[in-house]
């Protein structure tokens, strides 16, 4: 939460795709120390990664949407590009979920970590040798690009409240990752058939993913598929609140992830329309602290929660978040500070 805001003004400064480097260079560390039982060095695997997660969700994104910008393609189809990731990212997982099952139960649970670091070393190569570099504004340090990342957010607030819908929403999102499981356990006693209800997780994401091209294409703009993405999110994590049935409970988890694979594209594409380019790393990990806060207190507290009462939470964020995306909407034709 700390490192991660000042890692986006370093990839603004030295290089989008310098960073994406780093974060290969970042996990694969961290997925080496599942190697060690010492306590310190797995520890320090953990901060590798928080560092590593950072850069996943700011630099990649920053050096897509410069690129696609630099190149001249068509603003529109910055939509088409995130859809087909966020498609691809439900394949992946899934892949990724049977894989690593299978080299787990064959060979133990550390095996998917070396496994995944044949993936990271890969990836990291195909970066250094097809990418080409970008940057925010390489003219001036970090700490200026770290400034002007908080003057943005101050000065234009339709980048402010676009980052505070980020944060509630993921908020949501990671906390439900947390608490899916508990949730589907308390009733159903007979064990739960973990991989079949990842797998259809992803399909939902997937479908969501799809809808969301099926609107573009109908003429909907992201700021009204936005409004639509929030209520129905917020609907849906309140059913665990009002219900026990678990059939009711796993249908609104399905609407939840659908709405999750509507809004990677969605969020996505607002981001690259409204967030200046000199500094746009270190603005989207501005948006992770505010998300990793909302979690980190969420957890400390679960313990002494019931799990419905920690889905009302998530439906008040959600709630807020579509209230917040409205005045968004509101502000949408604010003078640009890009």
């Amino acid at each position: 939460m700390i490192a991660g805001t000042f890692i986006g003004a370093i990839a603004d400064k030295y290089g989008r795709r310098f960073m994406c480097i780093v974060f290969g260079i970042c996990y694969s560390l961290s997925a080496l120390t599942k190697l060690s039982p010492d306590f310190t060095i797995l520890m320090t695997g953990r901060f590798l990664a928080g560092i590593a997660t950072s850069l996943l969700y700011s630099s990649f994104e920053a050096w897509m949407v410069h690129e696609h910008n630099l190149r001249g393609f068509n603003p529109t189809q910055l939509s088409n590009t995130f859809t087909i990731a966020t498609f691809g990212n439900g394949i992946a997982a899934i892949v990724s979920g049977l894989v690593a099952g299978f080299f787990a139960d064959r060979w133990g649970y550390v095996s998917p970590f070396m496994l995944s670091l044949v993936c990271l070393i890969v990836g990291t190569i195909v970066v250094a040798y097809t990418w080409s570099e970008n940057y925010g504004d390489a003219s001036i340090d970090v700490q200026s690009t770290f400034s002007n990342a908080w003057t943005t957010l101050k000065s234009d607030r339709r980048v402010l409240i676009l980052g505070m819908v980020q944060s509630l929403f993921e908020a949501a999102m990671y906390t439900f990752i947390f608490m899916w499981t508990p949730a589907l356990q308390e009733e159903y006693k007979l064990g739960l058939p973990f991989g079949t209800i990842f797998a259809s997780f992803m399909v939902s994401m997937m479908i969501g993913s799809s809808l969301y091209d099926i609107a573009i294409n109908h003429h909907y703009s992201p700021e009204q598929i936005g409004r639509v993405i929030y209520l129905t999110a917020t609907l849906s994590l309140l059913v665990p609140y009002l219900t026990t049935s678990t059939a009711a409970i796993f249908i609104s988890f399905l609407i939840f992830e659908t709405c999750c694979g509507v809004y990677y594209p969605c969020q996505g594409t607002l981001r690259g329309k409204y967030i200046p380019g000199n500094s746009r790393a270190a603005i989207m990990n501005f948006f992770r602290v505010g998300l990793n806060f909302l979690v980190v207190v969420v957890l400390l507290k679960v313990s002494e929660l019931a799990y419905g009462i920690v889905f009302l939470i998530c439906a008040a964020w959600l709630a807020i978040a579509c209230i917040l995306h409205t005045l968004f909407i509101a502000n949408q034709h604010q003078p640009s500070t890009r």
